[in-house]
């Protein structure tokens, strides 16, 4: 990250953890207020990030070999 302002990739790189535990944390709250939609809403999301940095690992690890 250098001396280059921080980018929201970068930062959604480095945060990545926090953000889908936050993400998780949102959906439980809809659970709990009996909001599935909305649950599943956040939950979509943490597994579309996941999803995607999954394959950024493995296209990674593939390149990298």
């Amino acid at each position: 990250m250098g001396d280059a302002p921080d980018t929201v990739a970068d930062l959604a790189e480095l945060y990545l953890g926090n953000i889908l535990f936050a993400l998780e944390m949102a959906a439980l709250n809809m659970d709990e207020h009996k909001k599935p939609a909305d649950a599943a809403f956040y939950r979509g999301i943490a597994r579309k990030l996941a999803e995607a940095r999954g394959r950024e690992t493995q296209a990674g690890a593939k390149g990298g070999a």
